[in-house]
């Protein structure tokens, strides 16, 4: 039997059909699945060529002492530090993020201060005429850095260009706007971002160059297309930001040459963003008395002390089923941690709805934040605010105990440097560097609400 000649793929997971459906299985996606040609393998065509010997496979021992890839700075900090010191040559890095949350800002500064420097930067845009790229230079004033721009959707054109300039950097904005000739589906298909991905890496493999893709996201914030553009690449980061909100986070969440829990604060503003060496006191806002229901978290993220301030609010439900909202923190942890205050503590949130915020537009992903998520939730019933100047951090178990956090001398160091003279917390086996900070330890979830006067 023949095989069939055209073959159906989802564009959410990339997932490969047979025939037609309006949901794909894998996923459960509906009306994802398009229709694309097959290429089927042609029998000996992986086979070496005759009469020609190829080089034998070369194998070296696990305990070689092999050199640290030479970096690249940019000369934007907080980016080089989540790329992890710097951009590898004959890397590959995929940046992605909601529209209009500056990716196309960042990149054209960091090739600015690139091109400023005597590097060979290529910018390849297919989504804006070189006008409007150059508008953009002009108001970040970027447009005296000799940066080589181009604006081309075909792959063979951009591939012919990029051979004959030579770049060390190739910044291409966005892949899902490139199409490949040979592949018989629409631009930002499966087939065509997985094609032209695939030869854009294998150019900066051979040539040595820097290759920095932008990528869409979906409306669940996932890059949008096949996970296999993820493998190709070195590194995955994504450019985060609330809407309205003058903070962006960069987060990396695959690096082969660097670590993935580093973050970069940037601060859009007219003339583009702008580097925050000090986000904790961006997060915190105006120093002073502090309402109920907020509570300072002594985070850390990556290498780097974050404090940041969470509030919270407990309202009477007009329904009978509350409400629980959250922006910054996991909803499934949220109610984690209402349960185990009604019940270890015996304290009620049945009858009010529940809101909870990271202030600044930050996510937190932190188990060491849950002491003082706790103690804005008992705050905000009890309408007492927390004592001043006090930050709040550990892991509540189940049980009701409060587990250690790591890097507790870290956290310590960075309040007392913002004028914090006291922390709620689990006891620390070391508390070096937070001298200055009075430690008050919180071992039960219990302890916790009689020192905010809400033991049930």
């Amino acid at each position: 039997m023949a095989k069939p000649d055209h073959i159906f793929t989802c564009q959410a997971c990339g997932a490969i059909w047979p025939k037609w459906a309006g949901k794909c299985d894998a996923c459960g996606e509906w009306n994802t699945l398009v229709e694309e040609a097959a290429r089927p393998v042609v029998p000996g065509a992986l086979a070496a060529p005759t009469g020609k010997k190829s080089k034998p496979l070369a194998f070296v021992e696990l305990a070689g002492d092999a050199d640290p890839p030479a970096r690249l700075a940019t000369g934007i900090s907080e980016f080089d530090r989540v790329c992890g010191g710097g951009l590898v040559a004959a890397s590959a890095i995929l940046i992605g993020g909601d529209p209009g949350v500056g990716k196309s800002t960042l990149l054209l500064q960091a090739a600015a201060a690139l091109a400023r420097k005597g590097h060979v930067v290529a910018y390849v845009t297919g989504e804006e005429a070189e006008a409007q790229v150059q508008g953009r230079a002009r108001r970040l004033q970027a447009a005296d850095a000799p940066v080589q721009l181009a604006a081309e959707t075909d792959l063979r054109k951009i591939l012919d260009g990029l051979k004959a300039l030579k770049p060390e950097v190739v910044i291409v904005d966005s892949i899902q706007t490139l199409w490949a000739n040979g592949v018989e589906a629409a631009p930002g298909t499966v087939a065509q971002v997985r094609a032209c991905a695939h030869e854009l890496v294998r150019f900066a493999k051979k040539s040595g160059a820097v290759l920095i893709l932008v990528g869409h996201v979906t409306k669940d914030g996932q890059i949008a297309g096949p996970r296999v553009v993820e493998h190709l690449v070195d590194a995955v980061i994504y450019f985060e930001g609330e809407r309205g909100m003058p903070f962006r986070i960069l987060r990396a969440v695959k690096n082969r040459f660097g670590p993935t829990d580093e973050i970069g604060v940037f601060e859009m503003i007219e003339h583009g963003l702008v580097e925050t060496p000090n986000p904790s006191a961006l997060f915190l806002g105006a120093s002073g008395e502090r309402a109920s229901g907020a509570a300072v978290f002594a985070g850390v993220e990556g290498s780097r002390p974050v404090l940041v301030e969470i509030q919270a609010l407990a309202a009477p439900t007009a329904y009978g089923t509350p409400r629980r909202a959250v922006v910054g923190w996991d909803t499934a942890r949220l109610a984690m941690i209402l349960a185990v205050l009604e019940t270890r503590c015996g304290l009620s949130f049945s009858g009010r709805d529940v809101y909870l915020s990271v202030a600044g537009g930050l996510r937190i992903t932190e188990p060491a934040a849950d002491l003082a998520v706790a103690a804005a939730l008992i705050s905000a019933l009890t309408d007492q605010p927390l004592p001043n100047q006090c930050v709040a951090f550990g892991e509540v178990a189940l049980s009701g105990d409060v587990r250690p956090a790591g890097r507790a001398d870290l956290r310590l160091k960075e309040a007392a440097k913002l004028g914090f003279s006291s922390a709620l917390a689990p006891g620390q086996k070391k508390n070096g560097g937070g001298g200055a900070v009075k430690l008050r330890t919180i071992s039960h979830i219990s302890e916790l609400a009689a020192v905010l006067g809400a033991a049930g």
